[in-house]
């Protein structure tokens, strides 16, 4: 053991010559030596990371599927894309749209190595804790992402993300990744690549954008479902702050002089919203309308529904769709003659139908035609609802408060008598003071809550001023065919929904459903509503002639009400379970029609249909008065919509 005293070991741990605690602690050698160790360690992993990982082939976009949508009988409506990109060389893009872009996306594009470590690294932490992932990214990375791998925000995804842009940085030029990124990235209204961008926009060839529209174009690339300026107001400001600071990112990073940037102080508008000619008619809205559900119902986004591929089945019912487009266009024909009143100018007309038992949207009329006239009417929260607002007061009248027990139908007849009856004689003269005076008595905000849970959306309800009962709130048609539905069935209330299924590449995408039905009104409350309709509905038109006929309730804007819109709404009898009287239906009035029974009603299959008519003149910020709309005795146009509906329900 002589021999071994003071040896030295090759690691001095737990330390000699040390006590306590400090025998335990490392010594910064070692400190030193491990942070090396591992250092060197993860510089090996990454090198044999590096060597597997290899360079993939470029995705095929433009050579995948369209995405193809289907009527509710499974035969297909429309095939959209495929992907809309039309590649161009460097020297077709202006050098203002190339330093826009960089100084948009990647200040330090030229001089970087490609990957920026700290924004993976931000991103991987933020998958981990469930944060928001987007934002860090170099124009290389995004443009790999683009080319070479999925758009999924996976771990893994990343790791290869940094990977293959530190090869494509070392293989490839800054002009090649440039380019490639150009063509590559997705800036919205179904467009990949600058050059589509380009004509999506502002229909001119990339090569012929100047300054201020490239600056546009480069904002979308920050995601153009929030910065189109023509998808809303909040859009316009934030594409209008986001315009002009790319602007001035160019002249603090020495790409564009004072003089330069002083003539570009107009913000470049961009041309109005279209759809593809396969898109004519109907069909764009009805795509419109499916997406729209299909973004809430999955977390899809614009950018990947563009990608195509998808097989979405619809609730959407063709012949229906046919015959409500024909009722508006016949009725346009006969009743308006722009040449004759200019009342007649700018008339325009929305229109949905819900089926009640389970919130299927069955048909819709978004606009004369979805090409040339992109906002959809149906689905549209700039209309007031007027009279059609008010049954949502009476019910909320009717309505027992929470906690009690549900009326029965001899209990809310009671009520009505008791309290409710001056509504009911209001709803059938088109009377408004009883209507502000319920609000002050019951409360807005009851009244708002109870047309929340029977189907309208609460960002569509107006302020709660004394008029807020009398209808100044903007429910979409589709919104009120809905809410109307829960007076036709009983009480019972489903969201509604467009979108029955739908498949990526042969796998079901998870996330499409549908709601169950809710109990939000009693079914007593509910008949006494669909009663009082019914009245209303018989002072439009007229009793019915043939008993034999099915009964329908309805309603109509009241010359009486200030507002700028005409609504009608109807639906079957027997509609809902075990009804002893027809369903109610609103607009801002109320109105009965008795058509030719359809085949399905009393079932739940024949659909609440809800008809608005506004005048809207583009680029005007409000709706335009309606007096003289059809000529003489019809009111404020009140007398149009009803012939809509009749139309519909009695076409083939």
């Amino acid at each position: 053991m002589k021999g071994t005293k003071g040896r030295r070991r090759f690691i001095d741990y737990p330390r000699q010559g040390r006590e306590g605690p400090r025998r335990w602690l490392p010594s910064w050698r070692q400190w030193l030596s491990a942070v090396a160790l591992c250092a060197g360690g993860l510089a090996g992993l990454f090198a044999v990371v590096y060597a597997q990982v290899g360079i993939p082939s470029e995705n095929a976009l433009a050579g995948q599927e369209a995405s193809v949508y289907y009527w509710a009988d499974g035969s297909q409506m429309v095939s959209v894309g495929a992907v809309n990109r039309q590649n161009v060389t460097l020297d077709k893009v202006p050098d203002s749209v190339e330093n826009s872009v960089i100084a948009a996306e990647n200040a330090t594009f030229y001089s970087d190595s490609g990957v920026s470590v700290q924004g993976i690294g931000r991103a991987v932490v933020n998958m981990v804790s469930g944060e928001e992932t987007q934002g860090g990214s170099t124009i290389t990375q995004q443009y790999v992402k683009n080319t070479y791998l999925s758009q999924d925000q996976t771990v893994t995804r990343k790791v290869k993300e940094l990977i293959i842009s530190l090869k494509v940085s070392n293989q490839k030029s800054k002009q090649e990744i440039l380019r490639g990124y150009l063509n590559t990235s997705w800036f919205g209204r179904g467009s990949y690549g600058i050059q589509a961008a380009s004509h999506a926009y502002y229909g001119i060839d990339a090569k012929d954008l100047n300054p201020s529209q490239g600056a546009l174009l480069a904002a979308l690339l920050k995601g153009s479902e929030q910065y189109d300026p023509g998808l809303s107001a909040a859009n316009h400001r934030r594409a209008v702050a986001r315009w002009k600071w790319i602007l001035d990112r160019q002249v603090a990073t020495g790409k564009m002089s004072q003089e330069e940037r002083a003539k570009y102080r107009t913000f470049p508008e961009p041309r109005g919203l279209s759809k593809p000619t396969s898109q004519a008619g109907q069909t764009g809205y009805l795509v419109d309308v499916a997406n729209k559900f299909i973004k809430a119902d999955t977390g899809l986004t614009d950018k990947e529904l563009a990608r195509g591929g998808y097989r979405i089945h619809t609730t959407f019912d063709k012949q229906r769709t046919r015959r409500l487009e024909k009722a508006v266009k016949d009725v346009r024909r006969d009743t308006l003659d722009p040449k004759k009143r200019a009342a007649d100018n700018y008339v325009e007309f929305g229109a949905a139908s819900v089926r009640p038992k389970d919130g299927a949207i069955v048909a819709l009329y978004g606009g004369a035609d979805a090409t040339r006239h992109f906002s959809n009417n149906a689905d549209t929260t700039a209309v007031p609802a007027g009279s059609a607002f008010k049954p949502f007061v009476l019910a909320a009248a009717l309505q027992r408060p929470d906690g009690a027990a549900p009326d029965t139908a001899e209990a809310a007849a009671k009520r009505r008598k008791a309290g409710a009856g001056n509504l009911m004689e209001a709803l059938m003269k088109g009377q408004n003071p009883p209507f502000v005076q319920a609000g002050q008595q019951l409360g807005l905000e009851r009244i708002r809550d109870l047309a929340v849970d029977a189907g309208l959306r609460e960002e569509s309800m107006a302020r709660l001023e004394q008029t807020f009962p009398l209808g100044t709130s903007a429910p979409s048609a589709i919104r009120m065919a809905s809410a109307y539905t829960t007076f036709a069935n009983g009480g019972l209330h489903t969201d509604p929904y467009a979108v029955t299924s739908m498949t990526h590449d042969g796998k079901k995408v998870p996330g499409v459903h549908r709601s169950e039905p809710v109990q939000v009104l009693d079914a007593g409350v509910a008949q006494q509503v669909s009663t009082a309709l019914e009245g209303v509905g018989w002072r439009t038109v007229g009793k019915p002639d043939a008993p034999s006929q099915q009964a329908v309730a309805a309603g109509r804007t009241e010359p009486g009400d200030r507002m700028k819109s005409a609504w009608f709404i109807g639906s079957p009898t027997g509609t809902g379970p075990d009804l002893g009287s027809p369903p109610a239906v609103g607009g801002e009035k109320g109105s009965l029609v008795r058509p030719t029974p359809a085949p399905g009603a009393g079932d739940g299959d024949e659909p609440t249909t809800a008809v608005t008519m506004f005048r809207n003149k583009p680029g005007a910020p409000d709706l335009l008065p309606m007096q003289g709309v059809g000529g003489s005795g019809t009111g404020l146009g009140t007398a149009v919509p009803p012939k809509v509906w009749s139309a519909y329900q009695q076409g083939s």
